[in-house]
Parts: structure tokens; C-alpha cells; sequence
């Protein structure tokens, strides 16, 4: 079977042992390892539906694949991870594989406006026929990065100029776009949004620049706590702040990427402010760090208290991306050994997605959208150690 040809040419002394990384050269070493005949064959040859088409939403611990309906967003994440994978020169299918995930995104999930759909079942019917601003933003981060990669015709570009001209029916009156979902006025589908404008706008599109000073102005000036510095999740339909609960929440792991897209852009045009704002993100997000796991929790109160405990997978991999930019080598391998830890599995290439407050693993299929994250963390450190 390919699953287990894949695991068989993992090299199983990379797998992490009990000590730590004793430098970032090392780590990227094992990252690197871990990635390229580990994770990338696995989530290929087991990941990818050859009957259907596109990508399963997960694998059992196991490796093997759990069928679901299909979400928008695994196949736009999934079709970055394999474009990104060309781009670092991967010797794998990498252009066979991204293609495969966005050939069924183009073909199931798109709407005549130019937007696209948010689920589909696994006969190919529509379950779900809403345009969601986060569907919308992977849409743009998958075609940017593979038009990067494998531009064939151009075809992609017209793709993305179509989302673009669709989002103008989200437009919100007050700023900014609304969600379709319970919480409409929220910070973080705009922050992918950003990315995935941010990296059609590195292609060298002008009309993308406006679309990220938009929401670069909209951090600045309402999803940032202009006392605190620190990033709030829920508004009113003014942008004011959302009333109880909602609008307590403080996401250490949306801190991190918002810090790491805002120095981008900082880097990118020369902004103090957004260079200003992303030190600080990165300051309350470390305030999220629970010193006896060493893991970014899920979810504070605003006044840096813990409200969820339980450490998912994917603030683990923007801590390190965050932390690669702002603190040092001693803080970034503490990080890089976190994530590790939830790569270290019986199938080489998987991944577990909870930690509890116990120090324990829910028992669980690992997510696709998490290699999107993964990856992520995996570039940071690749550029950091000059790969």
C-alpha cells in the first residue's frame, strides 16, 4: 500500500527523542526531515481522495483516512501546502497533489459570483451553499501560491480577481466585511484575509495593496486594544467592542499571527505602526504561555487569566513563527520542542491536535488544517536558520 511505502521511507531517526534541540540548525534539521518524508508523502498518499477527488478533512492517528463532507478550506490549505512544497523543492508529486486539491475546489466549491461555497458532501452535492469571508481568504492564499509555483494559463489570477469582486457584496457599512456565521463582525477572518491578499499583493498586484491597507487600517484601529495592545475577537455592528463573554476573549494564538502578518506588512512598507502593534501582539500573546507545559493555551480572559486551558495544535506552530521574529534562540528552541511534541506519533507524518490541562493527548483524528499551520512554522524556522 502507499501509506505504508511512505512510512517505510520516513527515516525513523529523526523521529524526536527525549532531549531537546541543542540549537535552531538542529531543529530545522528535524523540521525539515519531518516534512519532507514524513508529512508530505503521508498526507499525499493517504490524505488525497483518488476516488472522489480533493483531500479527506482528516487521518486516524493511524494514518488512516476518516471521509467527511468536505469543507472549503482543507482543499484551498491543502493545495498551499503542496504549491509551497514545489517552492521549497520538494521531490515528491508536489504539482500533481496541489492541482488534485485545487482542481476539486474549482469544480465543487465555486458559486457564480465569484465566491465559493463552504461545504460539499462526499457525492459532490451542495450542503452548504454560504460564502464565508474565511473560505474566501484560503481561496486566495491556495491560488497565490500556486499560481506562484505552477502558473500554467493564468487561469488562477482571474480566479482571485473573482473572489476579490465577490467580497465587494460582504462589504459592511461601518468597515470592513461581515462573516456569515453567529459572530459576523470579527478580527480573525479578516486576518486571512490579509494573508491571502498580502501574498496575491507580493505577485506584484497593485489592486491587492489596497485590499491589505484596508485591513492592516482595520487592526490598527479597532481589532487592537489601544490601551492594552492586545487583540480583541468580537464586535457589535458599529465595531464597538462585543457586549459579555464575547467580547472578553483573548486568543493567544491569533496574538502570534497577527503579529507575524503585521510585521510582514511592517517589513513589506516601511509602517512604524503596524512594526509597533506586532510587538506588542507578540508581548499578550506570550502572556498566553503556560509555564509548566510550555504550551500557548487555547483561550484567556482580557485581563490574562486562563478561560480554556487546553493547548490545540495550531497556537503551538504560530507561537514558534512569532517567536522566531521576536525573542531568542532560547525561547525559539523551547517552542520548536512544543511542537514537536505533537509530531511525535505511531504513524510518522501525523499529528495530535489537543492537549489537555493533564499534559494528556485527546485521542483523535489529526486534522488537514493543520498542515497549513505546520508548514507555516516550518518556513520561519527555515528562513531563520537561512535554509
Amino acid at each position: 500500500m502507499a501509506i505504508d511505502s511512505a512510512i517505510r521511507r520516513a527515516d525513523t531517526g529523526s523521529r524526536a527523542g527525549g532531549d531537546g534541540f541543542a540549537n535552531l540548525a538542529q531543529a530545522a534539521d528535524w523540521y525539515d526531515r519531518w516534512l519532507r518524508t514524513q508529512a508530505l508523502p503521508l498526507w499525499w498518499d493517504a490524505g488525497a481522495d483518488r476516488q472522489r477527488g480533493g483531500f479527506f478533512e482528516g487521518l486516524s492517528i493511524e494514518g488512516q483516512p476518516r471521509p467527511a463532507p468536505r469543507r472549503a478550506r482543507v482543499q484551498g490549505r491543502q493545495a498551499f501546502v503542496y504549491a509551497t512544497a514545489g517552492v521549497l523543492g520538494w521531490d515528491g508529486p508536489w504539482r500533481e497533489a496541489a492541482w488534485h486539491g485545487m482542481d476539486f475546489f474549482l469544480d465543487r466549491f465555486a458559486r457564480p459570483d465569484g465566491l465559493f461555497r463552504t461545504l460539499v458532501g462526499l457525492d459532490g452535492a451542495v450542503l452548504d451553499d454560504t460564502a464565508m469571508l474565511y473560505d474566501q481568504a484560503f481561496a486566495l492564499l491556495g491560488t497565490a501560491t500556486l499560481h506562484q509555483a505552477d502558473p500554467r494559463g493564468g487561469e488562477l489570477a482571474q480566479v482571485a480577481r473573482g473572489v476579490r469582486q465577490g467580497l465587494e457584496a460582504m462589504r459592511h457599512p461601518a468597515g470592513g466585511y461581515r462573516e456569515n456565521i453567529a459572530h459576523p463582525f470579527q478580527a480573525n477572518a479578516h486576518m486571512h484575509l490579509l494573508e491571502g491578499a498580502m501574498a496575491w499583493a507580493e505577485l506584484g498586484g497593485g489592486e491587492w495593496e489596497v485590499m491589505v491597507d484596508e485591513i492592516v487600517e482595520m487592526a490598527l484601529s479597532v481589532f487592537i486594544d489601544p490601551e492594552g495592545g492586545f487583540l480583541r475577537e468580537f464586535f457589535d455592528a458599529e465595531w464597538r467592542l462585543a457586549d459579555g463573554e464575547d467580547g472578553r476573549l483573548v486568543e493567544p494564538g491569533h496574538q502570534f499571527e497577527w503579529a507575524w502578518l503585521m510585521d510582514r506588512h511592517a517589513k513589506r512598507r516601511g509602517d512604524s505602526r503596524a512594526a509597533k502593534a506586532a510587538l506588542g501582539l507578540y508581548a499578550a500573546g506570550r502572556r498566553g504561555v503556560d509555564p509548566a507545559r510550555g504550551v500557548a493555551v487555547n483561550e484567556l480572559w482580557d485581563d490574562f487569566s486562563p478561560r480554556d486551558p487546553t493547548a490545540r495544535l495550531w497556537p503551538q506552530t504560530e507561537h514558534l513563527k512569532a517567536t522566531l521574529l521576536f525573542d531568542g534562540e532560547i525561547a525559539s528552541l523551547a517552542a520548536a520542542q512544543v511542537l514537536r511534541r505533537y509530531l511525535e506519533t505511531p504513524t510518522p507524518g501525523a499529528w495530535r491536535d489537543k492537549l489537555r490541562a493533564d499534559g494528556t493527548f485527546v485521542e483523535e483524528p489529526a486534522p488537514a488544517t493543520s498542515f497549513y499551520h505546520i508548514l507555516g512554522a516550518c518556513l520561519e524556522l527555515f528562513k531563520a536558520t537561512g535554509r
